[in-house]
């Protein structure tokens, strides 16, 4: 039996790892809620010495989910970033939330991430949340490799964990492991590679490498020829060898392997059971071998004024990096932050890009969660956490000042729920507008506004959880009560008949220089973008520098819609006429005209009211599936799927999300606690003229 426990303290070791931007990797862990993500960070942990017991979810005992409302809801809800050592190589993890209320925390980390690993459910395969985080990382091309965990699962299926991986997230699986054993009975893996079998005797890290059992050696021989097949049709140099010997040589096919992981062409799939902490070191190895490190992935680009420039990950290079968090804690405000180019020291002036402003850097911390370690210094390819910065946010580009740039920030999804809320007492009410602008800082997906008709506070977010969190939050921080409202969604307007010709214009007459502006736009429906604006104006009858203001215009009176004052989307504007004045025209009498006209357009045109609909996907036993069903067509779902597995039913359908609050509770009730259900969004839809008369 080989014993990995002496092996893995020379293996983490801080004086084994390199301080080349090469030995590092920034990963993070992406998965639908309960798939094991954190379970995984957690063995992950203590596999690589960083943490000495193991951490587990129901136990509330995880260095990730260190937060009490995560420990208290068994979630992941905040992404958290840990880091530790593996065979000389400094490996910086986040752990993203599952919750699709949270997906903002995913897309945050995601922007400032190089590689993934993308953790799935035997038993369930690829769930509604594993594939938008899926789609996530392909907006960012981040690599990415599949971990089938719960393989120790009653009903766990590796092959058609795969299939699922195949047919919902079209992209081609490279599995390089088989299971040994099934379900309580899986004590291990064949590695592919190797050739060889990998058994744990007990759930221990150790773990023991034996010849493949003579059972799977046919299988094994078959796994390994189709991933050889696999890997030739998508690598050109596999493939000229592959033709030359019909077969692959192993440092041939694990080279090819990383090339289509980097490229995206192909993802790596390894199995194991993380509760039993069984593949966690398997996984660990394929990290080092497939997943990029700073430096091979392309340089990071950002701009100043009309210039593009590239940073390469290069301690020598001027700084630059991008704040993606900002932790209020009691010790002090923490700005985490990628670091990809350059080198900063504490004590340094950084300015921020966006704002021109420049702040000191007090403190440089390697963060494990909740807990910190101190750093002088910080270099390309690092994440760490930094202290003394005041007015920085998520998504601020940090450099120096004589070589400024501004990276792209991570996107913000506009939120669709909303709560009034108010402290209980009137002498708490600074006090909680404190709080929600802290809470604001940190959460970028939340927003706060005042209702301009009631005066009432109102908080948006992504989710009826993901405000109750925030409330949550804020009564445990800061000791008082708040009183919230019933939640509303955020409802949109769109164009669906057009107007053509209409004519404005805009006199203003009251002493002095007047204000001159005719206008003649065409309004027509738009499928697929929230905004279009062109001109077909000729003869210069209209300035360009005037055009530029009527779209301007145009963009002001989106804000509010005819039908009930909601933003409106999907909507073509042309302007294709007008006329302008010697002395009276000018660029805020065509701004204004823009947006007088387009609101008299709109409420010319047809419209129609959008709501915001989501993907639920039910899993609920086969003797309450006709409750169920009608459950969802009283909350107008349609349903669009029904599949049966071991004695309960997977139901999909789209519903309003209006009208999904309160289902958890109703759900259970018509289960008798047995169902359960996961969303996620799925835009926006046409709202029915009886439903939007009362809307």
């Amino acid at each position: 039996m080989r014993t990995n426990l002496p092996r893995l303290s020379a293996r983490s070791s801080a004086g084994s790892v390199s301080g080349s931007a090469a030995d590092v990797r920034n990963i993070g862990i992406l998965a639908h809620v309960d798939a094991g993500k954190t379970t995984v960070t957690e063995r992950i942990l203590f596999l690589t010495g960083t943490t000495h017991k193991r951490g587990e979810v129901h136990d509330g005992t995880t260095v990730t989910d260190f937060d009490a409302q995560e420990r208290d809801r068994g979630i992941t809800i905040f992404a958290a970033a840990v880091s530790c050592d593996w065979d000389g190589h400094r490996i910086n993890l986040i752990d993203t939330p599952g919750h699709v209320d949270f997906a903002d925390e995913v897309e945050r980390s995601l922007r400032v991430l190089d590689g993934a690993i993308a953790v799935f459910d035997a038993v369930a395969g690829v769930e509604p949340q594993s594939e938008s985080v899926w789609r996530q990382a392909d907006r960012y091309d981040v690599p990415r490799i599949a971990f089938v965990n719960k393989m120790d699962r009653t009903g766990a299926d590796l092959d058609a964990a795969v299939a699922s991986i195949r047919e919902r997230l079209h992209t081609v699986p490279l599995v390089v492991q088989l299971p040994i054993g099934q379900e309580g009975g899986f004590t291990g893996v064949v590695d592919l590679l190797g050739m060889r079998a990998q058994v744990w005797r007990t759930d221990s890290a150790a773990y023991e490498v034996t010849a493949i059992p003579e059972e799977l050696r046919e299988r094994a021989d078959r796994g390994r020829r189709a991933l050889e097949e696999a890997v030739a049709e998508l690598h050109s140099a596999a493939m000229e060898e592959y033709c030359a010997n019909s077969a692959l040589r192993t440092p041939t096919l694990a080279a090819a392997l990383r090339d289509l992981t980097l490229s995206g062409e192909g993802v790596v799939v390894l199995c194991g059971s993380a509760y039993r902490n069984r593949g966690i070191e398997p996984l660990l190895e394929a990290v080092v071998s497939y997943l990029p490190s700073p430096v091979d992935v392309p340089a990071v680009r950002g701009t100043w004024g009309d210039t593009v420039q590239e940073r390469g990950a290069d301690p020598a290079e001027a700084f630059a990096g991008l704040a993606f968090k900002v932790n209020a804690t009691a010790t002090g405000r923490l700005t985490y932050v990628r670091v990809y180019s350059g080198t900063i020291t504490k004590g340094d002036t950084v300015m921020d890009a966006g704002t021109g402003r420049t702040e000191r850097i007090g403190r440089i911390l390697r963060v494990q969660a909740d807990r910190h370690a101190e750093l002088d210094r910080a270099s390309a390819g690092d994440i760490v956490a930094v202290v003394g910065l005041k007015t920085a946010r998520a998504g601020s580009t940090l450099c120096v000042t004589g070589a400024p740039l501004v990276l792209e920030p991570p996107t913000v999804a506009a939120p669709v729920v909303s709560v009034a809320v108010e402290a209980s007492r009137s002498v708490d009410t600074g006090r909680l507008s404190s709080a929600l602008a802290r809470l604001v800082e940190e959460d970028p997906s939340l927003t706060v506004k005042v209702s301009p008709e009631t005066g009432q506070t109102v908080l948006s977010g992504m989710g009826e959880l993901h405000l109750d969190v925030a409330v949550e939050k804020i009564r445990r921080a800061h000791g008082f009560d708040i009183a919230v409202g019933r939640p509303q969604v955020a409802y949109r307007e769109t164009v669906v008949r057009g107007v053509s010709g209409l004519t404005y214009r805009h006199v203003k007459q009251d002493g002095g220089a007047g204000q001159f502006a005719h206008v003649v736009l065409d309004v027509e429906p738009l499928e697929g973008q929230p905004f279009s604006f062109a001109s077909t104006v000729v003869g210069g009858r209209v300035p360009q520098e005037y055009v530029r203001a009527v779209e301007a215009g145009c963009r002001d009176a989106l804000a509010e819609g005819p039908l009930g004052g909601h933003p409106v989307t999907g909507v073509r504007v042309t302007l294709t006429d007008g006329a302008t004045h010697s002395k009276d025209s000018s660029e805020m009498a065509f701004r204004t005209a823009g947006r007088f006209a387009l609101r008299e357009a709109l409420r010319a045109a047809g419209m129609a009211l959008l709501e915001p609909v989501v993907e639920l996907t039910a899993t609920v036993p086969d003797d309450t599936v006709g409750g169920v069903l009608g459950d969802l067509a009283s909350r107008r779902g349609r349903v669009t799927g029904q599949a049966a597995r071991s004695g309960t039913a997977i139901l999909t359908a789209t519903v309003p999300l209006a009208e999904l609050f309160g289902y958890a509770s109703q759900l259970r009730g018509r289960t008798q606690g047995r169902g359960t259900f996961t969303t996620r969004a799925a835009g926006y839809a046409v709202v029915p003229v009886g439903v939007a008369a009362v809307r």
